[in-house]
C-alpha cells in the first residue's frame, strides 16, 4: 500500500502517518524501485493502534510508551493514569461551574465578578468618600479573589473562600455601623501626618476595639491580620501616620485571634 492508501484505511491523513514516522512511533517502511514507501498490513495494523490510542486522549509520548516492548508501561496502567486525569478536570469543572452559577446570582458591583458573600457585602454598603474606606474596599476585593481562585482549582483554599463568606456577614453590622465611617474619617485625616502623632494611639485602639468576638470567630482558623509581605505592600499604601494606625490595629487582632486559638 502507498501513503495516501493506508492512510484512507485507517481514517487518517497522510501528513499523520508523515508525523508518526518522524516521532518515531511508526517505523518508515521500505521503498520500492520507484521510491514510494510499500506498506503492509503489520503497518496498518500498528497505525489503527496508534489512531485508536490518540482518540482515547493519549498524548504521543503516552502512545510510545504502550507500543514500547515489555519495559514500556501496560495500555491498562497508562489507560488507569488517563481516567483519574479525566475525573479531575471533571471535579474541577464542576467547581468552577457552581462558582460561575454563584456570580450570576450575586447582585451586580463595579469591582466585576465576586464571591456571593463579598458581592452581598459591598452592596450593602453606604455610599462613602473616604479614601480609607475605598482603600479596605479594594483590599476585600483582591483577598476574594485571592480565595475564589482556590476554589476553582479545587485545593485548600476552598475552606478559605467558605470561611471568608462568613466573615463578610460578620462585618455586615460593623461596616454600616454610623461610628465605623467616623473613624474612616478620623483616619483620612492622618493623610499628611507625622508617625508620632498622638491621634495614633487612641485611634488603632478604637478600630481594634470595632471587631467584635463575632468577627474574630468568623476568621479562618490558622489565619488572621498579617504583616509579612502583602501586609508590608498594604501599609505602602497609607501615609506614615496612617500605616502606624492600621499596623497596631493588625497587630492588637493578630493577639486576639491568637489568644483566641490557645
Amino acid at each position: 500500500m502507498r501513503i495516501a492508501e493506508i492512510a484512507a484505511l485507517i481514517g487518517v491523513t497522510s501528513r499523520a502517518v508523515r508525523h508518526y514516522h518522524h516521532v518515531g512511533l511508526l517505523p518508515e517502511p521500505a521503498r520500492r524501485p520507484n521510491g514510494y514507501r510499500d506498506y503492509s498490513v503489520r503497518d496498518a495494523i500498528l497505525l489503527a493502534r496508534i489512531r485508536r490510542l490518540t482518540e482515547l486522549g493519549l498524548s504521543l509520548d503516552e502512545v510510545r510508551d504502550v507500543l514500547a516492548d515489555d519495559a514500556g508501561r501496560e495500555l491498562t496502567e497508562v489507560l488507569g493514569e488517563l481516567d483519574a486525569d479525566l475525573a479531575r478536570q471533571e471535579a474541577e469543572i464542576r467547581a468552577r461551574r457552581r462558582r460561575l452559577a454563584e456570580l450570576m446570582e450575586s447582585p451586580p458591583t463595579a469591582d466585576g465578578p465576586l464571591s456571593p458573600g463579598l458581592a452581598r457585602f459591598l452592596h450593602s454598603l453606604p455610599a462613602v468618600d473616604s479614601p480609607a474606606a475605598a482603600t479596605d474596599r479594594a483590599l476585600l476585593v483582591l483577598l476574594d479573589r485571592h480565595a475564589g481562585r482556590g476554589e476553582a482549582a479545587g485545593d485548600r483554599r476552598v475552606g478559605e473562600a467558605e470561611g471568608a463568606g462568613t466573615l463578610y456577614d460578620a462585618l455586615h453590622s460593623l461596616a454600616t455601623a454610623p461610628e465605623t465611617l467616623g473613624l474612616y474619617r478620623r483616619l483620612d485625616e492622618l493623610a499628611d501626618a507625622p508617625p508620632d502623632d498622638p491621634r495614633i494611639g487612641p485611634l488603632a485602639d478604637e478600630l481594634s476595639a470595632l471587631a467584635t468576638d463575632e468577627i474574630l470567630a468568623a476568621v479562618p482558623a490558622g489565619d488572621g491580620p498579617s504583616l509579612d509581605g502583602f501586609g508590608d505592600a498594604l501599609l505602602a499604601e497609607f501615609g506614615p501616620a496612617q500605616a502606624q494606625v492600621v499596623r497596631r490595629t493588625m497587630e492588637s487582632l493578630a493577639e486576639r485571634v491568637r489568644g483566641r486559638a490557645s
